[in-house]
């Protein structure tokens, strides 16, 4: 339901009426009807239902509802139904006005608990249509007055008024692509909307994002509010950049900064621009290959101290305490630290802790993360001798803005950086002429996080992950049960429920336990099923809604089987189906359930899994499952069969020691023989040249070399390769040749080019 606003549409104002009489020859039903007749009189969409069951459903199906109209006597229970829709109503909206037809006689019965959810009484044998409908629009008038963040809201107020600009974009409003047939088509494919809310700086009344002025200093201050930050900045150009602000501003030439190693290739990036010296935290692994958090005995003081002194780039530095230290939380698969007990260790040994959150945006507003996000807990408890946090969260993965919207959060502490001294940092990777879109999106993505909206989204994302996750172990234990098999995932196998003290298999578990409990998702020392080992329990959590599908191969004690099935041979299948994961590794798919999962969506999943199965068992012909590769490889794959694939790749897998030499490849720490930026000169300088693999022996290399996945830097910046026997350039020799032997397959290793199917990467020439 849409209106059309000299060519901008605009949502239209709806309501929910909620009556069993609606259809009925009574008093009450002639009434609704001419209130809803008088509703559409003043251009009021009216949805209508009889129960409470069905209003409740329409509630959780239309965010467009911007008035509830209920009567208080619905069904014949008493009050029950009614009190159930306006707790449905305020589990999700706080604010949508809520109005009760009711006599008058029953009004002073209405629970206190009730009055103080609803606006607003109609008598609706009393008063006139007319009168109750003016009521009505008068109070949607208000509403959506209320609706729209600060940023947008004045955005959406600024592109209604129609002037003529004499400053940039040059396109000014849009008209400037009518004058040719490809400006038009572009005009027409992303509507008019797009082009009048793409302004300049000049506009004043919208602030301006260097300065944090009017509403968009609005809009941050706003989203402080929301995500538990002292301040907020809008970031439009990726975490990427916000993770080099904070570096940038935090760390200077040859100072240490403590960086998990199962870091984004942005933080490389920020040390390389900063010049700091990084030091190491290496993190756990398991048997899939999945990377774990850094255990905690490594945050210690005297760990941190130990790493520090082993670090060849601090040798000779007059300042050895470090700076400055960035984790990734959550990592790539949904690993969550307990970030209250990283700043007790941590901050034993730096006063300002920066926490890579791109991928996990959405923790604040659930429950079930409680004190495993940077912003944890309330702001105002923040003291000023705990350390200085920052996070980075990329608001457009996994909440809903734009593409290369993020935030920058912070929460002062010791040794805080002020925000003029942080702003010119901020400018230094900020545009005069920012996309005003991406701004008006981050505002939207807070606003949607807001309130009981936030928890009610979050909570629906981990009650589908929760079904997904129990239908495919329920199957796995079917089809176990016939000595058969089927995918699993990488989840408890068993959970504790604490009401009876039962412990029951994991697709056993009553959903909303798993959904609720923070317990059921722990990783407990010396769990088999998670595999690292006697972690600090308690301390890392498995985030549900980051779901790894494991594919058989790998046994529980490590090693391969003696059949497998290597992932990417599914992904490739469901590709052809349609379906595009997020990761996949040797033996693992990850998949994401973000707030826009839908039954249906997984539920095509399952299914495609199943048919993977069927046609697996079955060695149906590549050219019928995966077409798309016997097309563009036909003399590799002509003739072979679903089974024949991934018997081969599982072959060559285990011939080539791809799992194992990934393993042993990213347990150590390369040799650093410079610090990153002193690489990066060389760089730029010319001092480099590209080495095949079996001249990279000994080398240092110039830039980063990251294979993905699973994304973490095996080389940065200035380390050395090391021996041409060593597990470094075994597991890179490894990915060559499978690579050679699977078109189609081949890795994406950052930092390595490949030319005819041969490895080069870029070295130091002295």
């Amino acid at each position: 339901m849409n209106t059309s606003v000299g060519g901008i549409r605009r949502l239209g104002m709806r309501a929910l009426l909620v009556d069993d009489e609606i259809a009925q020859e009574t008093a009450t039903g002639r009434a609704v009807r001419t209130l809803s007749a008088e509703l559409a009189q003043r251009d009021i969409d009216v949805l209508t239902a009889t129960s409470a069951d069905d209003a409740i459903m329409l509630i959780r199906s239309d965010p467009s509802i911007q008035c509830v109209l209920l009567d208080w006597d619905l069904g014949v229970d008493g009050h029950g139904p009614s009190e159930a829709v306006v707790d449905a109503i305020r589990h999700r909206n706080g604010n949508v006005p809520i109005f009760l037809l009711a006599d008058r006689s029953v009004a002073s019965t209405v629970p206190s608990a009730v009055m103080g959810q609803v606006d607003d009484f109609v008598w609706l044998l009393e008063d006139t249509a007319d009168f109750i409908g003016g009521r009505i629009h008068a109070a949607i008038e208000r509403y959506r007055a209320t609706v729209l963040p600060p940023m947008f809201g004045a955005l959406a107020k600024f592109s209604r008024v129609y002037e003529y600009s004499w400053h940039t974009p040059g396109h000014t409003g849009g008209t400037g692509f009518l004058k040719s047939p490809v400006g038009r088509a572009f005009f027409e494919y992303f509507g008019e909307a797009l082009f009048r809310s793409d302004l300049s700086i000049s506009v004043g009344e919208l602030g301006s994002l260097l300065d944090h002025s009017g509403p968009i200093g609005e809009s941050e201050r706003y989203a402080a509010r929301v995500f538990g930050a002292h301040r907020t900045y809008h970031v439009t150009n990726g975490s990427s950049t916000s993770n080099r602000i904070i570096l940038m501003a935090s760390v200077s030439r040859d100072q240490i900064a403590l960086c998990d190693r199962n870091c984004h290739k942005s933080a490389e990036h920020a040390m390389t621009m900063s010049g700091a010296i990084p030091t190491y935290l290496v993190p756990t692994r398991n048997r899939y290959g999945i990377i774990g958090p850094i255990a905690s005995e490594r945050l210690t003081q005297a760990a941190v101290r130990e790493a520090i002194a082993s670090n060849p780039l601090t040798a000779g530095l007059a300042d050895r305490q470090p700076k400055h230290a960035i984790v990734t939380n959550s990592t790539y698969d949904g690993l969550c630290y307990n970030v209250a007990r990283v700043e007790e260790l941590l901050g034993a040994s730096v006063d300002r802790l920066h926490f890579d959150e791109a991928w996990y945006g959405y923790a604040r507003f659930n429950p079930i993360y409680r004190d495993r996000h940077a912003m944890h807990g309330d702001p105002r408890d923040h003291r000023a001798d705990r350390p200085t946090v920052f996070a980075t969260q990329s608001t457009h993965k996994l909440l809903t803005a734009l593409s290369q919207a993020s935030y920058i959060h912070v929460r002062d502490g010791r040794n805080p950086i002020p925000h003029g001294q942080f702003n010119e940092t901020f400018m230094m990777h900020a545009s005069t002429s920012p996309n005003y879109a991406i701004i008006a999106s981050n505002d939207v993505a807070a606003a949607m996080m807001d309130g009981p909206g936030g928890a009610a989204l979050t909570h629906e994302s981990i009650e589908e992950a929760v079904a997904f996750r129990q239908m495919i172990a329920r199957m796995n234990a079917e089809f176990g049960a016939k000595g058969d098999w089927f995918f699993e995932c990488w989840q408890p196998d068993t959970v504790l429920e604490t009401r009876t003290g039962r412990t029951l298999p994991f697709h056993d578990a009553p959903p909303e336990l798993l959904a609720s409990d923070p317990s059921c998702w722990v990783l407990r020392p010396g769990a088999q099923w998670h595999g690292f080992g006697n972690i600090e329990d308690g301390y890392c959590m498995l985030d549900p809604i980051k779901v790894s599908i494991v594919t058989p191969g790998v046994a529980p004690a490590g090693g391969l089987m003696p059949v497998g099935i290597p992932a990417s041979a599914v992904t490739a299948y469901l590709d052809a189906r349609g379906i595009v994961v997020e990761k996949t590794t040797d033996f693992t798919i990850l998949f994401l359930f973000s707030i826009g999962i839908t039954k249906g969506k997984w539920g095509s999943l399952v299914s495609a899994l199943c048919d993977f199965k069927r046609d697996y068992d079955a060695n149906l012909p590549l050219d019928m499952a995966i077409p798309s590769l016997v097309k563009e490889h036909g003399s590799r794959y002509a003739g072979m069969g679903l089974k024949d694939l991934a018997d081969t790749m599982f072959a060559a897998m285990e011939q080539l020691g791809t799992t194992r030499l990934m393993s042993e490849a990213f347990s150590i720490l390369p040799k650093p023989e410079m610090s990153p930026v002193r690489a990066y000169e060389h760089l730029v300088q010319g001092r480099v040249e590209q080495v095949t693999l079996e001249e990279l022996a000994g080398r240092t290399v110039a830039t980063g070399v990251v294979p993905y996945p699973p994304g973490i830097p095996l080389l940065m910046p200035g380390e050395n390769a090391g021996p041409a026997g060593g597990p470094v350039l075994g597991y890179l020799k490894a990915l060559e040749a499978y690579d050679r032997r699977f078109p189609g397959f081949a890795h994406d290793t950052h930092g390595v080019e490949v030319e005819d199917g041969t490895y080069r990467v870029y070295c130091l020439t002295a």
